[in-house]
């Protein structure tokens, strides 16, 4: 047992910063908060005041258009837990219209910009039990995150319904210390989203688009939809991390999508402490998954660039029918069944695909995917464009 909490110790030390003393410590000058209807400003000594303490503000609505501030600290701090329930509005179209935001230490821009479903783990707005060391959902219908995010001179989350109909009942507390000072290595945390609705064929969809700084790759939510004319294996693409000035090829680069969240051969339905994969359905060609690198650090010094290859696979006999079909797709590799590997793209000429042995047929596909990137750098704005519009993040989702 001692060795278990010595090495769940370690592991978390190498999280992130800012990460909360060990449990018979007491830190000083810090002071511990929560943020709630009952209490949106933290304050002291004024939690639960309304209907004479008798549990008057557990939640309020949030209409359509509107914004609600729901955390707003001053001074050196550290945001340790976030909350949510929603009464109803559950649903695919909600949970991806809803926006979160979080700024620090005053900046203009927001650090974290995102569809409030996709950030805590519901991709596509379809949540699902799990529970992770960063996110949980433990009957899915409330919603989790355990990412310490420390600032220096201030902090704001505000929530934003940008859906069409009014959200009833917004249930949520979240969990701050205040007072400590920030190690000059901290870094403040972010997370951006973004979709192609159909991506480009051979071209890689990026997770993280390209930015500059110091700062630390923290993983990544993401979501495929699978396109309608395609068949056979969505994930043989490969995740790709270039670092500090990496141009045409990356320094980190795995090899498929399915052993980027650490499991093989395809991939099932399963949660663990860094990795999961939440949803598989091959009928209707939905899939989410999620990866966290906090045993194995992702740091960059100069800048960084995530992207995942669009690429699937399937028998060759299938992947020449669709290209008899005209369906986009380019194969790029053939492992023949006598063990041999094909790589199609560096002949001098167009190899026939039917002329060639058979195998498994790799090749660039399109298909919607999504994607939340976290990640820490060291200022409070990151420079990415805004969230795209609400139609835009919520078309197809229902078909």
């Amino acid at each position: 047992m001692k060795c278990l909490l010595l090495i769940s110790t370690l592991l978390l030390a190498t999280a992130a910063p800012a990460q909360a003393a060990p449990l018979f410590e007491m830190p000083p000058n810090t002071q511990s908060r929560w943020a709630s209807f009952e209490n949106p400003l933290g304050e002291k000594g004024k939690g639960g005041m309304s209907n004479k303490g008798a549990k008057g503000a557990a939640f309020e609505p949030v209409k359509a258009g509107e914004s609600k501030t729901l955390m707003q600290a001053e001074g050196p701090g550290t945001l340790r837990r976030m909350w949510f329930t929603l009464r109803e509005n559950q649903n695919p179209i909600a949970l991806r219209s809803y926006v979160l935001r979080m700024y620090w230490d005053g900046a203009a821009r927001p650090a974290v910009e995102v569809p409030f479903g996709d950030f805590f783990g519901a991709l596509h707005g379809r949540p699902v039990p799990f529970e992770c060391e960063l996110f949980a959902n433990p009957e899915g219908r409330s919603f989790n995150c355990y990412v310490p995010m420390p600032f220096r001179n201030g902090a704001k989350v505000t929530f934003t319904n940008e859906s069409a109909k009014d959200l009833d009942q917004l249930f949520y507390d979240i969990d701050y210390t205040l007072g400590e000072a920030q190690p000059e290595n901290a870094l403040y945390f972010h997370a951006a989203w973004r979709r192609e609705r159909w991506t480009e064929l051979g071209r890689d969809f990026e997770i993280l688009p390209k930015i500059s700084g110091k700062g630390r790759f923290l993983g990544a939510h993401i979501g495929v939809l699978g396109h309608p004319d395609n068949r056979g294996w969505f994930g043989e693409g490969e995740v790709k991390m270039y670092l500090d000035g990496d141009t045409e090829f990356p320094t980190i680069c795995g090899t498929g999508t399915e052993d980027y969240i650490g499991t093989a051969y395809g991939q099932g339905e399963f949660h663990g402490r860094y990795q999961g994969s939440l949803i598989v359905n091959n009928e209707k060609r939905v899939y989410a998954f999620y990866r966290h690198h906090v045993p194995d650090p992702i740091y960059f010094q100069q800048d960084i660039r995530v992207a995942l290859q669009q690429m699937g696979g399937s028998g060759k006999k299938e992947v020449q029918k669709l290209l008899d079909k005209g369906v986009p797709v380019k194969p790029v590799t053939v492992h023949t069944n006598d063990g041999t590997m094909i790589r199609l793209l560096e002949k001098e000429a167009p190899a026939d695909l039917a002329a060639l042995p058979e195998g498994w047929t790799n090749m660039y596909r399109r298909d919607d995917v999504s994607a939340v990137a976290l990640f820490y750098l060291d200022k409070p704005e990151n420079g990415l464009p805004p969230i795209a519009p609400a139609d835009k993040r919520t078309e197809g989702l229902t078909d």
